[in-house]
């Protein structure tokens, strides 16, 4: 009897830990194409996306667009478009900070080009109110932000785009599930 307790309370903590972090089901149905990412990218389409979530608080739709040929191992030096739809509020200092964060946990960074990027991601990162959709483009070489589909700021930092990126794209992402969902309709 003891064991077969101890196996329920192994698959209930299980079933428990797989809805604390990570994300939901991968989206079924692409979502709108945004104007400003058919503007910048007029063959753009759909790759994948999925409803990202933190101990089990909802926190966005994340959704990825990109042309013919988008190859996700080269992601740095491609053009492609994240858009995430937030499904909570968050100041513009708690997004730069949470991307830093995970930037960092990528790859090591001089302290100088740590306080460099936090810096700007906090200037040009806004504010978002649940429903609002917050969308980059990688350039390549570049990142271009748009808030409800205004044109923000681009930051020609072409090492800073691909680590921001990075956070969704890289292999080494801190949310491996997402990547994948992400990245669900792009070529092996």
């Amino acid at each position: 009897m003891p064991r077969r307790r101890q196996l329920l309370s192994r698959i209930c903590f299980g079933l428990l830990a797989g809805r604390v972090t990570g994300l939901a089901l991968a989206q079924a149905q692409p979502a709108a194409l945004p104007a400003e990412v058919l503007a910048s990218i007029p063959d753009a389409r759909w790759i994948g996306g999925a409803r990202f979530r933190y101990f089990g608080w909802s926190v966005y739709d994340a959704s990825l667009w990109a042309g013919p040929g988008f190859n996700p191992n080269g992601y740095a030096s491609q053009r492609f478009a994240l858009s995430l739809l937030y499904l909570r509020a968050f100041s513009g200092k708690e997004i730069a900070l949470r991307s830093m964060q995970e930037i960092r946990r990528v790859a090591k960074l001089p302290a100088e080009t740590d306080l460099t990027w936090l810096d700007t991601l906090q200037d040009v990162l806004p504010g978002v109110a649940a429903g609002e959709r917050l969308t980059g483009l990688h350039g390549p070489g570049s990142l271009a932000l748009w808030h409800q589909g205004r044109a923000l700021a681009t930051v020609n930092d072409a090492q800073l785009a691909a680590r921001f990126f990075g956070i969704w794209l890289d292999p080494a992402t801190s949310e491996p599930r997402l990547r994948q969902a992400l990245l669900a309709g792009a070529p092996p």
